[in-house]
Protein backbone atom coordinates (compact mmCIF):
# COMPACT_ATOMS: atom_id res chain seq x y z
CA UNK A 1 0.00 0.00 0.00
CA UNK A 2 0.79 4.01 0.25
CA UNK A 3 0.28 5.18 2.88
CA UNK A 4 2.47 8.17 3.00
CA UNK A 5 4.32 10.74 0.80
CA UNK A 6 5.65 13.37 0.73
CA UNK A 7 5.86 16.61 -1.43
CA UNK A 8 9.10 19.01 -1.29
CA UNK A 9 8.91 20.70 -4.74
CA UNK A 10 6.97 24.32 -4.71
CA UNK A 11 4.44 25.65 -6.84
CA UNK A 12 6.23 26.61 -9.37
CA UNK A 13 8.08 23.72 -10.29
CA UNK A 14 5.22 21.68 -10.21
CA UNK A 15 3.36 23.49 -12.49
CA UNK A 16 6.15 23.48 -14.88
CA UNK A 17 6.46 19.48 -14.25
CA UNK A 18 2.78 19.20 -15.39
CA UNK A 19 2.15 21.70 -17.74
CA UNK A 20 -0.15 23.30 -15.61
CA UNK A 21 -1.54 26.95 -14.59
CA UNK A 22 -1.34 27.45 -10.75
CA UNK A 23 -4.71 27.22 -8.92
CA UNK A 24 -6.42 30.59 -7.75
CA UNK A 25 -8.37 29.22 -5.00
CA UNK A 26 -6.09 27.47 -2.76
CA UNK A 27 -1.99 27.69 -2.37
CA UNK A 28 0.11 24.48 -2.99
CA UNK A 29 2.12 24.00 0.00
CA UNK A 30 5.04 21.78 0.64
CA UNK A 31 4.35 18.45 2.57
CA UNK A 32 6.79 15.78 4.02
CA UNK A 33 4.13 13.72 5.50
CA UNK A 34 1.41 13.73 3.66
CA UNK A 35 -0.95 11.37 5.33
CA UNK A 36 -4.27 9.88 4.19
CA UNK A 37 -7.77 12.52 5.00
CA UNK A 38 -5.91 15.60 4.67
CA UNK A 39 -5.93 17.67 1.75
CA UNK A 40 -3.65 17.45 -0.84
CA UNK A 41 -2.92 19.26 -5.07
CA UNK A 42 -3.74 16.78 -7.63
CA UNK A 43 -4.08 17.20 -11.48
CA UNK A 44 -7.01 16.53 -13.46
CA UNK A 45 -8.46 17.77 -17.18
CA UNK A 46 -11.13 20.67 -16.65
CA UNK A 47 -14.14 19.93 -17.27
CA UNK A 48 -14.58 23.07 -19.02
CA UNK A 49 -11.31 23.70 -21.01
CA UNK A 50 -10.01 20.06 -21.25
CA UNK A 51 -7.08 21.31 -20.29
CA UNK A 52 -4.82 20.32 -16.91
CA UNK A 53 -5.62 21.94 -13.70
CA UNK A 54 -5.08 21.66 -9.98
CA UNK A 55 -7.65 20.74 -7.79
CA UNK A 56 -7.33 20.72 -3.97
CA UNK A 57 -9.08 16.63 -2.59
CA UNK A 58 -8.97 14.75 0.20
CA UNK A 59 -7.30 11.61 0.33
CA UNK A 60 -9.66 8.48 0.77
CA UNK A 61 -11.82 8.14 -1.92
CA UNK A 62 -16.07 8.60 -1.10
CA UNK A 63 -17.76 7.41 -4.16
CA UNK A 64 -20.74 9.14 -5.34
CA UNK A 65 -23.32 6.24 -4.29
CA UNK A 66 -21.90 6.31 -0.85
CA UNK A 67 -24.38 7.19 1.94
CA UNK A 68 -21.63 8.42 4.30
CA UNK A 69 -17.97 9.60 4.30
CA UNK A 70 -16.45 6.66 6.48
CA UNK A 71 -15.65 4.39 3.48
CA UNK A 72 -12.95 7.05 3.25
CA UNK A 73 -10.76 6.07 5.96
CA UNK A 74 -10.46 2.08 3.77
CA UNK A 75 -9.95 3.71 0.30
CA UNK A 76 -6.57 5.55 0.18
CA UNK A 77 -5.30 2.84 -2.12
CA UNK A 78 -7.28 1.07 -4.76
CA UNK A 79 -5.52 -2.39 -6.37
CA UNK A 80 -4.70 -2.24 -9.66
CA UNK A 81 -5.43 -5.78 -10.29
CA UNK A 82 -9.42 -4.85 -9.40
CA UNK A 83 -9.71 -1.73 -9.78
CA UNK A 84 -11.81 -1.94 -13.10
CA UNK A 85 -14.35 -4.40 -10.91
CA UNK A 86 -14.40 -3.16 -8.23
CA UNK A 87 -17.99 -1.25 -7.17
CA UNK A 88 -15.87 1.71 -5.13
CA UNK A 89 -14.00 2.51 -8.03
CA UNK A 90 -14.84 1.23 -11.64
CA UNK A 91 -16.54 4.19 -12.24
CA UNK A 92 -14.25 6.90 -10.84
CA UNK A 93 -11.49 4.61 -13.37
CA UNK A 94 -13.82 5.42 -16.37
CA UNK A 95 -14.43 9.25 -16.07
CA UNK A 96 -12.30 10.85 -13.03
CA UNK A 97 -8.23 9.76 -13.78
CA UNK A 98 -6.33 12.05 -11.99
CA UNK A 99 -2.09 12.61 -11.64
CA UNK A 100 -1.06 12.62 -7.93
CA UNK A 101 1.78 14.34 -7.89
CA UNK A 102 4.53 14.07 -5.10
CA UNK A 103 8.39 13.97 -4.86
CA UNK A 104 8.29 10.36 -3.08
CA UNK A 105 6.77 7.84 -0.63
CA UNK A 106 7.07 6.44 2.35
CA UNK A 107 7.23 2.66 2.89
CA UNK A 108 7.70 0.64 6.26
CA UNK A 109 10.34 -2.52 6.00
CA UNK A 110 9.25 -5.19 8.67
CA UNK A 111 12.41 -6.39 10.51
CA UNK A 112 10.92 -8.48 13.26
CA UNK A 113 7.46 -8.93 15.19
CA UNK A 114 8.12 -5.49 16.78
CA UNK A 115 10.51 -3.55 14.40
CA UNK A 116 9.79 -1.65 11.11
CA UNK A 117 12.31 0.09 9.46
CA UNK A 118 10.89 3.13 7.44
CA UNK A 119 12.32 3.97 3.73
CA UNK A 120 11.88 6.86 1.46
CA UNK A 121 11.91 5.93 -2.23
CA UNK A 122 12.39 8.48 -5.00
CA UNK A 123 13.82 8.77 -8.58
CA UNK A 124 16.79 8.95 -9.21
CA UNK A 125 17.09 11.97 -10.96
CA UNK A 126 14.81 13.49 -8.70
CA UNK A 127 12.28 15.19 -10.38
CA UNK A 128 8.64 15.16 -9.29
CA UNK A 129 6.73 12.25 -10.31
CA UNK A 130 2.42 11.51 -10.68
CA UNK A 131 1.08 8.43 -9.04
CA UNK A 132 -1.77 7.29 -10.95
CA UNK A 133 -5.12 8.02 -8.91
CA UNK A 134 -8.68 8.34 -9.04
CA UNK A 135 -11.02 10.95 -7.94
CA UNK A 136 -14.96 11.61 -6.87
CA UNK A 137 -17.19 14.43 -6.21
CA UNK A 138 -19.35 13.51 -3.33
CA UNK A 139 -22.01 15.48 -1.72
CA UNK A 140 -23.46 15.22 1.80
CA UNK A 141 -27.26 14.00 2.15
CA UNK A 142 -27.41 15.74 5.35
CA UNK A 143 -25.69 19.47 4.57
CA UNK A 144 -25.74 19.06 0.80
CA UNK A 145 -22.37 19.92 0.78
CA UNK A 146 -20.16 18.30 -2.30
CA UNK A 147 -16.45 16.68 -1.03
CA UNK A 148 -13.96 15.83 -3.52
CA UNK A 149 -11.74 13.13 -2.67
CA UNK A 150 -9.31 10.65 -4.88
CA UNK A 151 -7.38 7.63 -4.08
CA UNK A 152 -4.13 6.20 -5.27
CA UNK A 153 -3.76 3.14 -6.90
CA UNK A 154 -1.32 0.37 -6.30
CA UNK A 155 0.29 -2.76 -8.30
CA UNK A 156 2.84 -5.39 -7.58
CA UNK A 157 6.57 -4.05 -6.43
CA UNK A 158 9.49 -4.18 -8.78
CA UNK A 159 12.81 -5.19 -7.85
CA UNK A 160 13.92 -2.51 -5.55
CA UNK A 161 10.79 -1.88 -3.67
CA UNK A 162 10.06 -5.02 -3.34
CA UNK A 163 12.74 -5.79 -0.69
CA UNK A 164 10.99 -3.46 1.30
CA UNK A 165 7.31 -3.63 0.95
CA UNK A 166 4.90 -6.52 -1.15
CA UNK A 167 2.96 -3.33 -2.75
CA UNK A 168 3.82 -0.25 -4.65
CA UNK A 169 2.07 2.93 -5.77
CA UNK A 170 1.52 2.92 -9.53
CA UNK A 171 4.07 6.04 -10.97
CA UNK A 172 3.12 7.04 -14.21
CA UNK A 173 5.86 8.30 -17.18
CA UNK A 174 5.21 11.98 -18.27
CA UNK A 175 4.66 10.58 -21.82
CA UNK A 176 2.02 8.86 -20.18
CA UNK A 177 0.07 11.83 -18.70
CA UNK A 178 -2.09 12.71 -20.96
CA UNK A 179 -3.22 9.16 -21.98
CA UNK A 180 -4.24 8.07 -18.42
CA UNK A 181 -6.39 11.24 -18.01
CA UNK A 182 -8.06 11.86 -21.39
CA UNK A 183 -11.48 10.44 -22.12
CA UNK A 184 -11.25 7.14 -22.88
CA UNK A 185 -14.06 4.58 -24.31
CA UNK A 186 -14.72 2.19 -21.49
CA UNK A 187 -13.48 -1.03 -23.55
CA UNK A 188 -10.42 0.51 -24.14
CA UNK A 189 -9.39 2.33 -20.70
CA UNK A 190 -4.92 2.60 -20.07
CA UNK A 191 -5.33 0.06 -17.70
CA UNK A 192 -2.39 -1.35 -19.16
CA UNK A 193 -0.57 1.86 -17.29
CA UNK A 194 -0.85 0.16 -13.99
CA UNK A 195 2.03 -1.47 -13.74
CA UNK A 196 5.77 -1.41 -11.57
CA UNK A 197 7.80 1.11 -12.35
CA UNK A 198 11.32 0.75 -13.84
CA UNK A 199 13.53 -0.20 -10.42
CA UNK A 200 16.42 0.86 -12.12
CA UNK A 201 14.70 4.62 -12.43
CA UNK A 202 14.40 4.52 -8.62
CA UNK A 203 15.94 4.86 -5.47
CA UNK A 204 15.80 3.97 -1.70
CA UNK A 205 16.92 5.00 2.30
CA UNK A 206 15.97 4.45 5.25
CA UNK A 207 14.81 7.74 6.99
CA UNK A 208 14.07 7.86 10.78
CA UNK A 209 11.14 7.01 12.77
CA UNK A 210 9.31 10.47 13.40
CA UNK A 211 7.79 10.13 9.74
CA UNK A 212 5.63 7.48 11.60
CA UNK A 213 4.05 10.57 13.46
CA UNK A 214 1.86 12.74 11.23
CA UNK A 215 2.64 15.76 13.63
CA UNK A 216 6.35 15.85 12.13
CA UNK A 217 6.17 17.46 8.69
CA UNK A 218 9.50 19.12 8.04
CA UNK A 219 12.30 18.85 5.68
CA UNK A 220 14.18 16.47 7.98
CA UNK A 221 11.54 13.89 8.10
CA UNK A 222 12.72 12.62 4.35
CA UNK A 223 16.07 12.91 5.13
CA UNK A 224 18.91 9.75 5.31
CA UNK A 225 18.71 8.83 9.23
Amino acid sequence: MCGRYFRRSDKQRLAEAFHTGLPTSFDILTSYNVAPQSFQPVIRLSAETGHREFAQMRWGLIPFWSKDAKVGYSTINAKAETVATSPLYREALKRRRCLVPADGFYEWQKIDAKTKQPYAIALTDGAPLAFAGLWERWVDKVTNQPLETYTIITTEPNELTSTIHNRMPVILAPKDYERWMAPADPAQLPVDLLRPYDADKMMTWKVGKDVGNIRNNGPTVCEPA
